[in-house]
């Protein structure tokens, strides 16, 4: 597990995880300013994760991460931009017939709901919630399967910010000429 924070522009993130394996190939999605759907494919495992994120109220589609297995299929559609992700949790470790561990099982929980778990929670868990913030990006590893995955997670706002705005409201409500 890694923690790291990094700059997009202004916006600063905090990078978390990755949790599984370290087969398969790395893949990032980026930064956004939030998640509005995740599929998710399983079966004995999660097969595949899929995402539509929000850029400037804007959908947009990432591509599919792991493989064209698993029997059930799950769809998530978050009432963006009120609803949005605070909670991964999951199971991972190798399969029955041997290779590094993959992605067992995921549960996914919003500011609202909980979604999950999908696929079957054996092995070694994992839980990742934010307190005050927003997942806003997704990472990891995979190959056949979702071998790892990890976060790009937007902070919560800080003192700062809020005296920042109660400034600038001050300013605005200072220049407006009233009749």
């Amino acid at each position: 597990m890694a923690g790291k924070e990094l700059a997009s522009g202004k916006k600063k993130t905090i990078e978390i995880g990755p949790w599984g394996g370290n087969g398969g190939a790395d893949w990032d999605d980026g930064i956004y300013n939030g998640v509005r759907e995740i599929k998710i494919a399983y079966g004995l495992c999660i097969d595949s994760i899929t995402m539509v994120y929000d850029r400037n109220g804007k959908p947009v589609k990432a591509e599919t991460h792991g493989g064209r297995g698993g029997d059930h299929t799950a769809e998530i559609k978050l009432q963006y931009p009120d609803e949005f992700l605070v909670s991964v949790s999951g199971h991972y470790c190798p399969m029955v017939y041997g290779g590094g561990p993959i992605i067992r099982s995921l549960k996914v929980q919003s500011n609202r709901r909980t979604f999950g778990p999908y696929g079957i929670e054996e092995g070694t868990p994992f839980t990742f919630t934010v307190d005050g913030g927003k997942i806003v990006g997704f990472k990891g590893k995979n190959g056949w399967y979702l071998d790892a995955i990890g976060f790009h997670v937007s902070p919560p706002p800080t003192k700062k910010f809020f005296q920042s705005i109660q400034k600038s409201f001050r300013r605005l409500g200072s220049s407006v000429s009233k009749p």
